[in-house]
């Protein structure tokens, strides 16, 4: 098999997979005695991105592996393809997703204590129903409350490859930086609506239709 016939097996897998493929699936299309390296899925994947230079589409690394995405710029345009309005996000949820990604594992309890108002059960719910939380353990204190952690589709969703894409924690000086630093390409900062079931909206022009979170935080 040509360099150039395993090239465009890899391009047409990423396209048809409809999900990010890792270096091993991308070989494990192939029969044993055929199945090129890890090296050549590499340079591979080096030309199909090459290919992307110029177009409106591009070949992206994130957690769970490789996948082609639109081009964030061109956003306001795509987006008008879902006649759905897009999904905006409390700042309540912001700050709570924040402070999980940054400080994980964290109980709920931890986050209420930092940010000084109560956690919505909606909140966490919405979190978890996403797989953007998951429940890694639970704290050894009275009554056993569960810590939680980020996920691989919260960094896939985000656009990331790890946390470590994220500012260090180092630099993030207040509870404001720190929910900006996720990669949102916009962030309307509602401080003081709370009750308001809008607040920011996502990255992303291919997100899910879902309700939005109930900020019932009091202050």
């Amino acid at each position: 098999m040509g360099d150039h016939d395993l090239v465009g097996i890899v391009e047409g897998a990423l396209l048809a997979a409809g999900e990010p493929l890792t270096k091993k699936q991308l070989a494990q299309l192939f029969d044993e005695l055929d199945r090129p390296s890890t090296a050549d899925i590499t340079a591979a994947l080096t030309e199909v991105a090459e290919r992307c230079d110029g177009r409106g589409f591009e070949l992206a690394e994130v957690a769970s592996g490789f996948r082609f995405q639109v081009r964030q710029n061109l956003s306001p345009w795509v987006s008008k393809l879902w006649v759905e309005r897009p999904v905006r996000y409390s700042r309540a949820l912001l700050e709570t997703l924040s402070l999980i990604a940054y400080r994980q594992p964290i109980t709920r309890g931890e986050i209420e204590d930092i940010r000084g108002v109560a956690v919505s059960s909606n909140i966490m719910k919405s979190l978890l129903e996403r797989d953007w939380v998951k429940v890694v353990g639970h704290r050894d204190v009275p009554g056993k409350p569960a810590m939680y952690a980020t996920t691989r589709e919260f960094l896939d969703y985000f656009n990331l490859k790890s946390l470590d894409q994220l500012p260090p924690l180092a630099d993030v000086k207040d509870l404001e930086t720190m929910t900006s630093a996720l990669p949102l390409e916009e962030f309307h900062d509602s401080r003081g609506e709370e009750n308001e079931p809008e607040g920011s909206e996502s990255q992303g022009i291919a997100v899910d239709s879902v309700q939005d979170e109930e900020a019932v935080d009091t202050e």
